[in-house]
């Protein structure tokens, strides 16, 4: 697997693409704080008090294995832990879309994505039930040409087959998708389906993570700078 050192990324440049595919939580949305809301429900029922957003962002994009294990000290190989898990995921249903909102950025990001005649769609690793109510409530379910959610395929990211269903969807080559989130797996499906690959260095990515080395195409700060490697207005 290709390692990019921290010193060598490549300058961006417009990629030969007509869609643009997001992962969702930390890379579209900041989910962060209804996730922990209902993390903190869960440590409330065994006697915790809550732990702050600030501490658990980094751990968003990995869902109830992220926050459980964060929150609570647990892994998934834990007796314990499927109980937890059916808690928290009762839990964030109840405040699927509180405090979430697009990053800064973003809007205006899809306007431009939009303008310049590009396709753009969602896939994520979110359960379809808490995915159609998040995409509704940030206004996005009229305008994305396509979601894909953790359960729509037989497999999740790392693997594939999600983005080749997203691809398929958009009645687009795989080659001819890019793919944006802020996890490595995201950057392994999207490598793995045969897209290139940006990494959203503002979103959740893990305290002590090194992004610089994953896999990818590129990176960027900040939305607004996916344009630089998108192609003008056709």
């Amino acid at each position: 697997m290709r390692i990019m050192p921290a010193d060598a990324r490549p300058a961006a440049r417009p990629l030969a693409v007509e869609a643009v595919l997001f992962d969702l939580d930390g890379t579209l949305a900041d989910t962060a704080g209804d996730l922990s809301n209902a993390l903190n429900r869960v440590r409330a029922e065994h006697g915790l008090g809550p732990m702050p957003v600030v501490h658990l962002r980094a751990h968003a994009s990995s869902g109830a294995r992220g926050l459980l294990g964060a929150g609570m000290g647990i892994a998934p190989d834990a007796p314990e832990y499927p109980g937890l898990r059916e808690a928290f995921l009762a839990y964030y249903a109840l405040c699927l879309a509180q405090t979430t909102v697009l990053f800064t950025g973003v809007a205006e990001l899809l306007d431009a994505i939009e303008l310049r005649g590009l396709k753009w769609g969602i896939v994520t690793n979110k359960f379809a039930r808490f995915t159609a109510p998040v995409v509704e409530a940030l206004a996005l379910a009229d305008r994305a040409f396509t979601v894909v959610s953790g359960d729509t395929t037989a497999h999740a990211k790392p693997h594939p087959a999600p983005l080749l269903q997203a691809a398929d969807n958009l009645r687009v080559q795989p080659a001819r998708c890019v793919y944006v989130g802020d996890d490595l797996r995201d950057i392994v499906a999207g490598n793995a389906a045969g897209m290139p690959t940006i990494v959203a260095e503002y979103g959740y990515i893990g305290s002590g993570e090194a992004s610089e080395t994953w896999p990818a195409t590129g990176w960027i700060a900040n939305p607004l700078a996916l344009l630089n490697w998108l192609p003008p207005k056709r």
